[in-house]
């Protein structure tokens, strides 16, 4: 229940509400609804990469070439997702979660749409860049929407399987491609504009799941719609008891807020970059480290499979799809323990744990140790270790900041990570791993083993006990009064680090 006071302040246990919930079919919604945008992002990724080759033959319908494709192509979706997360996640912090999450697939659906008929190189490109727009505010919103949705119990592996499952969509892009580029089957011109339909569909589909989610009651607290709040919270509250068929536990908890509009940019600077200055470090650190251990390997893994063990380039499709069935499962099977081992003893580990094995991976290739399939066996575990590491960067900057900055600080560390894995990665190590010598390849794995075990350490210093814990207790909203002795979430601290 929520009560107002007579100085403009609130005070409510919906947030106590939510995080006492077990787990039930409506919760299964949200991550079908929400979480499932992760397969598309993979889904584009990777058709792009594959389709390259077809799309600059002619007769595919495009007068564009392979480059063009891997290069500029490549690079406006990137700096679209950069661009889009900024721009959503501030939308996002201002207008609500719901809202937002359904523009952002929106634009997304549109972009994917049009891409598949394209008539001019300049036109893919714009509307490449405008999907990665759409994609770049879903992460913002998604994941902002997700956390304040999933009880505090179950929060780590959930946020980390969802991400995880852009995995998914790599297996299934590299498998749709094989099919759709088939001129057994299909046209030049009709093959890759399917796969870009079919993702539009896909879109169309998740975006009529997503009518039934409905908006954060925590954003609807803070931003005055508290009676809303208080309807959606007792709507789940009637149909998990519906469906457990007992009564729910007692909220454990309250909190008592200032309700207000949006923060301006000052007050967010102030609290990411200033209150919870430790805290930047670590997300800073987190998204580096994945960034370039990810370019380390997926830039060169098909130039050094056909470089230096005679693997057609045509076939290299096949290895990747085996070290995308290792990342998927990384977060799948290690998901609980983010959520029982705890946070610093999982990111730390994941962390540590993949940069040493790419070190030891390194180390078996200067010696000439192994093959194709050896090496890819290699990739396979250091991304099992580092796709769980790479999620609870997304699920680390998405709790361990203020209610009222969220999704801004998702949007900033993502376009932060991004940038570096899509501009600064290619330049470094596409050079160092296509030259054909083994030295380089050995000191572009090195690279990016040592920024992750340097992440690691990092994470095990500075990363924050947040499993099972109330987002308000992770850090407390900038609106929220100064706790009192029975006013208050149960260990809830004013911030730092």
């Amino acid at each position: 229940m929520s009560a107002h006071a007579a100085d403009g302040t609130i005070t409510t246990d919906i947030p106590a509400r939510l995080d006492r919930l077990p787990w039930s079919r409506w919760h299964w919604t949200i991550v079908i609804g929400l979480g499932t945008v992760w397969i598309l992002d993979g889904l584009e990724v990777t058709v792009v990469g594959n389709i390259a080759g077809r799309l600059s033959e002619p007769g595919s319908g495009l007068a564009i070439t392979s480059g063009q494709i891997t290069g500029i192509a490549a690079a406006l979706y990137v700096a679209g997702a950069c661009v889009g997360a900024l721009f959503w996640g501030r939308l996002t912090d201002t207008f609500g979660r719901r809202k937002l999450f359904m523009i952002t697939l929106a634009v997304y659906l549109g972009a994917t749409a049009l891409t598949s008929i394209s008539w001019d190189a300049w036109w893919f490109f714009l509307f490449r860049f405008l999907t990665g727009f759409g994609i770049g505010g879903e992460y913002a919103a998604i994941n902002s929407a997700i956390d304040e949705l999933i009880p505090a119990e179950y929060r780590g592996r959930v946020d980390l399987m969802i991400n995880g499952s852009f995995w998914l969509g790599a297996v299934g892009g590299s498998l749709l491609s094989i099919v759709a580029l088939d001129t057994g089957l299909l046209p030049k011109d009709v093959g890759w504009r399917l796969t870009f339909a079919l993702g539009a569909v896909l879109a169309l589909v998740i975006l009529l799941v997503r009518r039934h989610v409905p908006e954060s009651p925590r954003w609807l607290l803070i931003h005055g719609r508290d009676r809303e709040a208080e309807e959606i919270v007792a709507g789940i509250e009637r149909r998990v008891e519906a469906e457990k068929g007992e009564p729910l536990p007692a909220p454990q908890g309250s909190l008592e807020i200032h309700q207000r509009g949006s923060v301006t940019f000052l007050e967010i600077a102030r609290t990411v970059f200033g209150r919870y200055r430790r805290r930047a470090v670590l997300g800073f650190s987190l998204f580096i480290g994945q960034a370039f251990l990810y370019n380390a390997i997926t830039f060169g893994f098909g130039a050094i499979l056909t470089a230096f063990y005679d693997v057609p380039a045509d076939r290299t499709g096949y290895y990747f799809a085996v070290i995308a069935v290792g990342n998927f499962c990384g977060p799948l099977l290690l998901g609980k323990l983010f959520d029982t081992a705890g946070r610093r003893v999982m990111i730390s580990g994941t962390y540590l744990t993949s940069g040493l094995l790419l070190f030891a991976t390194a180390w078996l290739f200067d010696r000439g140790a192994l093959d194709a399939w050896t090496l890819t066996a290699c990739w396979c575990a250091v991304l099992f270790f580092a796709s769980a590491g790479a999620s609870s960067a997304y699920l680390t900057v998405s709790e361990i900041f203020p209610m009222e900055t969220r999704a801004m600080s998702i949007a900033f560390f993502y376009a932060l990570g991004t940038a570096a894995g899509g501009i600064s990665g290619p330049l470094l190590f596409a050079d160092l791993t296509e030259t054909g010598r083994v030295a380089d390849t050995v000191l572009a794995f090195s690279i990016g083993a040592a920024l992750m075990c340097a992440a690691g350490l990092t994470a095990a210093a500075l990363a924050v006990r947040a499993e099972r814990r109330s987002l308000e207790d992770i850090a407390r909203p900038l609106n929220a009064v100064a706790a009192r002795a029975k006013g208050r979430l149960p260990g809830a601290t004013a911030g730092g680090v």
